[in-house]
């Protein structure tokens, strides 16, 4: 099978879905890993590294996408890149869909089998959506406190209401709440 790993295109978006460490699992396996010229930069990750790994470096997304049999992205297609996709290619990748009709209506089109990162089950879990929510978590509280600080123009004082629910499955009583309000100057 060839690998396709194209460069995201999509503003801000600087991570790339395939290291270079993965790239050497797969060609030791028997299979091609196509990668799109600075792909992995904006990761750390320099071409020569993929080169390491046995990956073939290619100028154009346009390539990648016509050689690939299964093309992987971090990000959601963008409507320049919905030509590239084609029938019996597999695409995987976060989709989105609710938030894209042209993007449902363009992979419909297309023929392409798609496989969305956050459907991905393992044990009712949702193992590749599950990092990106703990980091989110932990940065919101980073980043509102930044809002409220007075040098971003907020009030300088910051109230925060935690609450923790408590639930064990070997309970047999209801799932307590526990609440406690802390005031912090920033």
């Amino acid at each position: 099978m060839i690998i396709g790993v194209p460069k995201e295109i999509k503003e801000q978006e600087q991570r790339v879905a395939l290291l270079p460490s993965a790239a050497k699992q797969l060609t030791r396996r028997g299979h091609s890993v196509v990668v799109q010229r600075n792909a992995g930069i904006g990761s750390g990750y320099p071409d020569d590294e993929y080169i390491k790994a046995g990956a073939e470096i290619v100028d154009q997304a346009k390539e990648v996408f016509a050689r690939g049999d299964m093309v992987v992205k971090v990000k959601e297609p963008l409507e320049a890149e919905f030509p590239l996709l084609r029938k019996g290619q597999i695409l995987f990748t976060y989709l989105h869909l609710a938030a894209s009709k042209s993007l449902t209506e363009a992979l419909l089109k297309s023929g392409v089998t798609a496989v969305a990162y956050e459907t991905i089950q393992i044990n009712h879990r949702l193992p590749l959506l599950e990092p990106m929510s703990e980091i989110a978590g932990r940065m919101s509280a980073v980043m509102g406190a930044n809002f409220l600080a007075k040098y971003n123009g907020g009030s300088g004082l910051m109230s925060i209401w935690n609450v923790c629910a408590i639930s064990i499955s070997q309970w047999k009583t209801p799932i307590r709440f526990i609440q406690a309000k802390r005031t912090c100057t920033t």
